[in-house]
């Protein structure tokens, strides 16, 4: 029999990649457990329709991959991974009025917002000057004072306004609160809410400071990146290898598990003490996204012809329109017209296919659990801002909601934020106990999106989960450099 490795980690995702990277780099044996075919979790690219043509399957524009301390110290680019940041942040279409448009130039996005230029910089500028303090803040285990606390006095009275009813007298014109709640809408869930507010600000900001980007050649040039240096630090990534039980580990002195609580109650159910276990069956799943994939002809015939070169366009009409569609579906309620996040890479990474052969990504927010097939919402949402998109397509695929799991067990019930992001659980995430990551179980834990900070590929789930063991397990205070040998 082998010698068993020191560490074991669960899921290949970019918190579990995050984790096992950081516990290799100190020093220890490392094993990876990813239960499908190909590592990578929600950083995945394939080809789907067309060999010339790449799709990221799941998560395609990283502003915070750009800007959170894992990434900055790992340094992407110094690892050939480039991340292709447009000057256009995101794009948000309008009925009948100009397209509001989030640039990366904070003034240059101003002098498009008319009455609500002065709002917009009074509101994002402070966070600007102090963007690399407050990410560090909001990409923290919160549980600490933030190392510099001047980053986080412009927050309470901003999510505060933003996050309740006040919000609807903040701006005058149709475009600056567009903006604004369109970012918001991607916590998935009721419509103004105070984790909403504060997204809204963590990537509304970044959008006029790193920016936006995508990845040239897709989102697997992470996992790429991640996966070689683990190897380079003698850690080893088992594909096809699901752990169904805990007990299978039972040699390792330490476990890491980046999973869904219900993923966890799958593995060690049994073991897990009364009261744990019962937090876990407690928690709260949210809002679920149906992916929808297109190949097309041409470009996307925008009606405004601004909305080309944005990295994200965000698609659901005005602020209240948003507002009421993302409430009733959080309610429950299929719409007509679903909020639809998408991407088109090729104006932004020509690399991605040809031109007459060209990717297109895009999610809808759906009823938790939905069955629906999402193709032709989405394509009537695009349609509305861009007439004449259905000519163009040459071929579609849709994932409904229900069938996200199917591809990754953390997205239960199509849920990509694995958990509701409700002010309490996103501190409280998994459970309410001062470590979020260290499990009841000795050398177990948790260093999924279900830990804080929560969602989005940053990697500091991992990070946080891989320094409590380098502490608690194996007596190492100060985490290891990660950047480049």
């Amino acid at each position: 029999m082998p010698p068993a490795p020191e560490v074991s980690v669960v899921g290949s995702g970019p918190n579990g990649l995050a984790a096992a990277v950081t516990l290799a780099r100190a020093g220890l044996t490392v094993e990876v457990h990813e239960a499908a075919d190909t590592p990578g979790g929600g950083l995945r690219t394939t080809s789907l329709f067309d060999s010339h043509a790449l799709h990221d399957v799941c998560s395609a524009v990283h502003p915070m991959a750009a800007a959170s301390r894992f990434f900055r110290e790992f340094d992407l680019t110094a690892r050939g991974v480039r991340l292709r940041t447009p000057e256009t942040s995101y794009a948000h279409p309008l009925d009948n009025a100009p397209t509001a448009l989030a640039h990366r130039d904070l003034d240059r996005t101003c002098d498009r917002l008319g009455p609500d230029a002065a709002r917009w910089r009074s509101l994002l500028s402070p966070l600007v000057r102090h963007s690399q303090d407050l990410c560090d803040l909001f990409l923290s285990d919160q549980r600490h004072l933030p190392a510099t606390p001047r980053a986080a006095l412009p927050l309470p009275s901003r999510i505060l306004t933003h996050g309740t009813g006040l919000g609807r007298h903040a701006f005058h014109g149709p475009a600056a609160p567009a903006l604004l709640t369109g970012v918001a809408a991607h916590t998935g869930g009721r419509l103004p809410s105070l984790t909403g507010a504060a997204v809204a600000l963590l990537l509304g900001h970044l959008a006029h400071t790193t920016g936006w980007p995508l990845v040239e050649g897709g989102s697997a040039r992470i996992t790429d990146a991640l996966l070689a240096d683990l190897q380079a630090h003698n850690g080893t990534l088992h594909t096809g290898s699901r752990v169904t039980d805990l007990r299978q580990l039972a040699r390792s002195r330490a476990v890491l598990l980046d999973l869904a609580p219900a993923g966890v109650l799958g593995i060690a159910g049994p073991l897990l003490p009364a009261g744990y276990r019962r937090a876990l069956e407690r928690f709260r799943y949210g809002t679920a996204a149906a992916k929808v994939d297109f190949l097309v002809s041409d470009p996307i015939p925008w009606t405004d012809p601004d909305t080309h070169g944005a990295g994200t366009v965000h698609l659901g009409g005005g602020d209240h329109e948003i507002r009421s569609t993302e409430t009733a579906t959080a309610r429950g309620h299929r719409v007509a017209r679903p909020f639809t996040l998408l991407s088109e890479p090729m104006s932004t990474d020509p690399t991605r296919g040809r031109p007459d052969r060209r990717p297109v990504w895009a999610y809808c927010h759906v009823p938790h659990g939905d069955t629906s097939d999402p193709v032709d919402r989405v394509r009537r949402q695009i349609e509305r801002f861009a007439p004449g998109f259905s000519d163009t397509v040459i071929a579609a695929r849709g994932v409904p909601a229900a069938a996200l799991a199917a591809y990754n067990p953390n997205y239960v019930g199509g849920d990509i934020a694995a958990g509701a992001m409700t002010p309490w659980q996103a501190i409280a995430r998994p459970a309410p106990r001062w470590d979020p990551y260290r499990t009841p179980l000795s050398g177990v834990y948790l260093c999924s999106s279900a830990t804080p900070p929560g969602p989005g590929v940053h990697g500091m789930c991992g990070y946080h989960a891989a320094s409590r063991v380098l502490r608690h397990e194996f007596g190492i205070v100060e985490p290891p450099a990660l950047g480049p040998s």
